[in-house]
């Protein structure tokens, strides 16, 4: 038996999202860029799909812009904020995605500007009043703090933060990759300046995410190219992969809050059931349901001799996870976000992620084999 608990890194795709894509690459083939029948057909579906998304996330079409996915949508929403829009400063924190911390880091080895890093508590909190402190200065800024760990499932105060950095005058940019198709968005309410999308994090294509960017803030070209994405971004659409993306987002948001429900029922049986036959064990970023991305669970294992091939010996018993970011996967270096909650090096950690595919016995198959792995002469027995 094969369980995959590695949603977090990527999702399977839906086969309602299969054969939309597959009808596109069979059938519509024409560039978008070209005025004849062809080309107008597929630059239909891409405004349609477009449209579609944009109803679901109520703001207006012309402020989403697709790109390759959310590591691209991150790096244009920074680089926008410095080079078009007069930042000075990025606040942001230490346990960012590397699409973040890295683009972060790359803009202030090249532009004038200053990078903060909010301090964070051990579940992975910033303190909203030191945010507030750093923006009185009246330094153009650009907060970048994303909407939901991808490792420890540490929720942000998104609208908190939003109502601080519009007083103060700041451009606000969340990273929403592991939060966008599983969380409601109105962004006519909440009045945000970029937030971010790729496909593949609720059961779309990969290579495939947009950036939405306020209409508010002018902006210019991205990448250099051709006219495409209103001269944003040059380059030929990924037709396939849009419709895709926009069929992914009707399904996530047919019925959000009983995937929602299915999905947090799973997590808190997985988190009482390992509690209960494995003591010593800890959770990760969790400190209330309604404070933690219910698709993620982050756990702290108790320390054994096998704890540095725990991920390799789950494989070899049919359990798909990881030990932090699926980005950082083969890297030599830990994980940053558990180095930067002062995690317990001499412990092992492992995140389970969730989806609306994932079943009840999934998980109990799971827990049998962690129960195997920490207590193999009652197994055994």
């Amino acid at each position: 038996m094969q369980i995959y608990l590695d949603n977090a890194a990527t999702t399977p795709v839906a086969p309602e999202v299969t054969d939309v894509m597959i009808d596109v690459l069979k059938n519509n083939f024409g560039n978008p860029s070209s005025s004849h029948y062809f080309g107008r057909q597929v630059k239909a579906l891409i405004e349609n799909s477009r449209r579609s998304i944009a109803k679901h996330i109520n703001c207006h079409s012309s402020e989403i812009i697709f790109t390759s996915g959310g590591t691209e949508a991150d790096n244009m929403a920074l680089q926008i904020a410095v080079k078009e829009l007069g930042a000075k400063r990025i606040i942001t924190t230490c346990l960012e995605h590397h699409a973040v911390g890295h683009t972060a880091d790359a803009i202030a080895n090249k532009e004038d500007i200053s990078v903060v890093h909010l301090k964070v508590d051990q579940f992975g909190n910033i303190q909203l009043s030191e945010l507030e402190t750093l923006l009185s200065d009246g330094v153009p800024t650009i907060v970048s703090l994303m909407h939901a760990n991808n490792e420890i499932g540490t929720l942000l105060p998104l609208k908190e933060v939003n109502e601080i950095c519009k007083k103060h005058n700041a451009l606000f940019h969340s990273d929403t990759v592991q939060t966008m198709g599983h969380y409601a968005f109105d962004l006519q309410e909440l009045d945000i300046d970029f937030i971010t999308c790729a496909a593949h994090k609720f059961h779309g294509p990969k290579g495939i995410g947009f950036l939405y960017a306020n209409k508010k803030n002018k902006i210019v070209s991205f990448i250099y190219g051709g006219a495409q994405e209103r001269g944003l971004r040059g380059g030929t659409e990924n037709t396939a992969g849009i419709v895709g993306l926009a069929k992914a987002m009707d399904l996530a948001y047919e019925d959000v809050a009983e995937h929602q429900k299915h999905v947090q029922y799973l997590k808190t049986f997985m988190m009482e059931s390992i509690t209960a036959n494995i003591p010593g064990t800890s959770f990760h970023g969790e400190t209330h349901p309604t404070k933690s991305l219910y698709t993620v669970l982050n756990v702290c294992l108790p320390s054994t001799s096998k704890s540095g091939i725990l991920l390799f010996t789950l494989d070899l018993k049919g359990i798909a996870c990881s030990g932090g970011s699926a980005c950082s996967s083969g890297a030599n270096k830990g994980s940053h976000v558990l180095e930067g909650i002062k995690a317990d090096p001499s412990r092992p950690n492992v995140r389970f992620s969730f989806s609306r595919y994932t079943t009840q016995e999934e998980i109990e198959f799971a827990v049998n084999a962690l129960k195997e792995i920490y207590h193999p002469i009652a197994i055994n027995a």
